[in-house]
């Protein structure tokens, strides 16, 4: 019999057969795919490159519709940030992903040198969906594989003295040199400003950020790095400090994996114990703690087998999401808790000291090291002894109280000219306002009165330290689109972190309004002095003030001191001058 199709019937086969020729990887196509890795063909030596790292994770995407791949913002390199995402969601967009799921986000990569993370969640990612482990029905997973491209690309084999393993791996420094676990507050890299974009796009519950430790020798392969639990505040705080901290201590050890907090020495031994690192907004987990996100570092040991390494963080991460898993409901209520806790506060802690009251106590798994004559520099060295392990009980200084504190303000006031400061808030999703016209407002004035500067360069900044300022009330007249800030939104912790001159990260430490800090009008001494003495006759109370300052010796001496001082205190003196452009509405 012979058949004849129609126009509409032929086209409609058509349909289906690309149709079916487009569906994902099926099952049988699946188990011809090798997924197997680069660590594992080494047998735990050798770490991927990363156009390995991409192309597995193309592939792991391409046969498995649990995991999405997206390039999100540029990076110093010239290539773009990966994020890979895994759950078992139909939802690809985060807002919507965040109504049933708490999101872990992963970083990894970071120091490309320090790649245990990059192999780890590569093995995390293919295991779930193989089945290997459980698929978690409450946790998205969300990945940045390798977020230093350009040190990543920058391989070698030489550059991690005290690192045993990988084989080959990549550099610290970014494309530019930069250590990019240093710049996500003050943003100066490509690299960390697509961070704040995937940060505010995912918006995750819970970040981890993998690393390998440096500095000590001890038993251990995992160390944790929590962020500070009284700085993160409020019952989201005591949370991770009582909660997550200890039963993913507990988890771990059931699976035969001892864990310590970060051991944080440098040129001596860990038994007399140490304080925990405390994170400022610089670093990874102190910058995602702004918004309220409970963040870890894993410090592997560096001294340990790769191998060993991998396993290691591979299983930590593996607890983390059990517990995320068994307490869903209360890490989403604790952190929409605490986003409302400062509505309530009328100061904020912008400096914090170790709580000498306080600390806590754990048994510690360490080798014995003692100082002894160097055979090479003639002086004494550090040695440890690993056929002498002990254990021992120590002190962990893991409390801490805030060592200054400013009121909090209602708005902040941003002058229009100072773009760089509202491009960096801008990044970071803070909601603003612009005046509508030239308005005069009452507020609260700095006055930067003193500040230390490091003598040598820290991260392409002369970083400023020990600020501080003296306050005054004013009535000042701003223009038409200055910038109004307002303190009662979600990025308040952020605002007031790199708004406050003295607090250790802000962007005036950070240099970001170094052009107040220098005078730009002075004066010739010849022409001021005659000036100064009509000065003093018309104010003798400024005379008197002068004549006590003549006591000084040293004052007394100077004379082009004496003739700055009095500057100081005309109406010649510049105001802009140590004026800090950052101005306060208060409540």
């Amino acid at each position: 019999m012979k058949y004849t199709f129609t126009f509409f019937q032929y086209t409609t086969l058509l349909i289906l057969l690309l149709l079916t020729s487009c569906t994902t990887t099926t099952n049988s196509e699946k188990k011809d795919i090798d997924f197997t890795t680069t660590f594992e063909k080494s047998k735990g030596t050798e770490t991927p490159t990363y156009q390995e790292v991409i192309s597995y994770y193309k592939k792991l995407a391409d046969a498995y519709p649990q995991i999405h791949l997206q390039e999100i913002g540029m990076t110093d390199s010239g290539f773009p940030l990966h994020v890979i995402s895994l759950h078992d969601s139909n939802e690809t967009r985060f807002d919507q992903l965040r109504k049933t799921k708490r999101i872990l986000l992963i970083n990894n990569g970071i120091h490309p040198g320090e790649s245990d993370g990059i192999d780890a969640t590569i093995l995390l990612y293919r295991d779930i969906v193989q089945g290997k482990i459980p698929f978690p029905k409450h946790t998205a997973l969300v990945t940045i594989p390798i977020y230093n491209i350009g040190g990543s690309l920058n391989r070698n084999s030489t550059s991690r003295t005290n690192q045993n393993g990988p084989k080959s791996y990549g550099f610290r420094g970014n494309a530019r040199n930069f250590d990019l676990n240093r710049d996500f507050i003050k943003n100066d890299t490509k690299n960390s400003q697509a961070f704040s974009e995937v940060f505010h796009l995912v918006q995750p519950d819970v970040f981890i950020d993998n690393h390998v430790s440096n500095g000590a020798d001890y038993q251990y392969t995992l160390t944790h790095l929590f962020t500070q639990h009284n700085k993160l505040g409020g019952p989201l705080g005591t949370y991770l400090h009582q909660e997550i901290q200890p039963t993913l201590t507990s988890l771990l050890e059931e699976k035969k994996w001892d864990i310590t907090p970060y051991v944080n020495v440098w040129g001596q031994t860990p038994d007399k114990g140490f304080t925990q690192f405390m994170d400022h907004p610089r670093y990874s987990t102190g910058y995602t703690t702004l918004w309220n996100t409970l963040g870890m570092m894993i410090e592997t040991h560096m001294l340990k087998p790769y191998k060993q390494r991998v396993e290691g963080t591979y299983e930590l991460m593996k607890s983390m999401i059990d517990i995320i898993e068994n307490d869903p409901k209360k890490i989403k209520q604790l952190r929409e808790q605490a986003f409302s806790y400062f509505d309530k506060q009328t100061t904020y802690p912008i400096q914090w000291k170790i709580d000498t009251t306080r600390h806590s106590t754990f048994l510690f798994k360490g080798y014995e090291g003692k100082r002894i004559p160097s055979t090479l520099t003639q002086g004494t060295r550090l040695k440890y002894y690993r056929e002498q392990p002990y254990q021992k009980e120590i002190t962990y200084r893991d409390y801490f109280i805030p060592s200054k504190q400013v009121t909090i303000p209602a708005f902040y006031v941003i002058p229009q000219g100072w773009w760089r400061i509202t491009d960096a808030l801008k990044r970071n999703q803070v909601a603003y306002q612009r005046l509508s016209k030239d308005t005069t407002i009452t507020v609260e004035t700095y006055k930067i009165q003193s500040y230390k500067t490091r003598n040598s360069p820290y991260e392409g900044h002369y970083l400023h330290y020990d600020t501080q300022v003296s306050k005054k009330e004013n009535t000042m007249t701003f223009r038409k689109g200055d910038y109004l800030i307002p303190t009662a939104q979600k990025a308040i912790r952020y605002i007031i972190e790199v708004l406050e001159p003295e607090a250790p990260d802000s962007f005036f430490n950070w240099n970001y309004l170094d052009t107040i800090l220098q005078q730009k009008e002075g004066f010739s001494p010849y022409v001021w002095e005659d000036k100064a003495i009509e000065l003093l006759e018309k104010h003798p109370e400024l005379k008197a003030r002068f004549i006590e300052k003549q006591k000084d010796t040293s004052f007394r001496k100077n004379s082009y001191r004496q003739l700055d001082w009095l500057h100081k205190q005309s109406s010649n003196y510049e105001k802009a001058h140590m004026k800090y452009p950052i101005y306060r509405i208060l409540r």
